[in-house]
């Protein structure tokens, strides 16, 4: 028998994230005009909520363990077109309009390497990897 909480989750119209251990949901980010994958990030609940409060783009680093706005250093920020979550509401799809690159290397995306294999060896290969900006220049200590 299935979980009523779980059922729910799945099928019910209210929106209830399930946060992972360490009060995540991943975030995928994608062009809204486009359709092109752009990032992949974490939201905890603060984040989560001014997102939806702003409609920016809000992240939490888990490096840095800190709330971030994107764009709040390099001006390259997101806002925020539409977003969804997934069947168990453990992640959330955000499409969003791009100001500029999305990724900290200073590329438009942070998906700019192809996986490429031959003769059973796999490697890297560079793809839409023109960067907008230097990311020493942006992100001074």
């Amino acid at each position: 028998m299935s979980n009523p909480d779980d059922v729910d989750r799945e099928e019910g119209l209210s929106f209830r994230p399930k946060f992972d251990s360490s009060g995540l949901v991943t975030c995928v980010a994608t062009d809204a005009a486009t359709g092109d994958v752009l990032m992949v990030a974490h939201m905890n609940d603060e984040a989560l909520r001014k997102t939806i409060a702003t409609g920016e783009a809000w992240y939490y680093s888990r490096s840095r363990k800190a709330l971030w706005r994107k764009g709040e250093s390099s001006g390259h920020t997101q806002r925020v077109v539409e977003m969804r979550t997934d069947c168990d509401q453990d992640a959330v799809w955000i499409r969003v309009e791009q100001a500029g690159a999305a990724c900290h290397t200073g590329r438009r995306s942070c998906f700019y390497r192809k996986v490429k294999g031959e003769g059973g060896k796999l490697g890297l290969i560079l793809v839409d990897a023109e960067p907008l900006f230097d990311p020493k220049a942006v992100y001074r200590k």
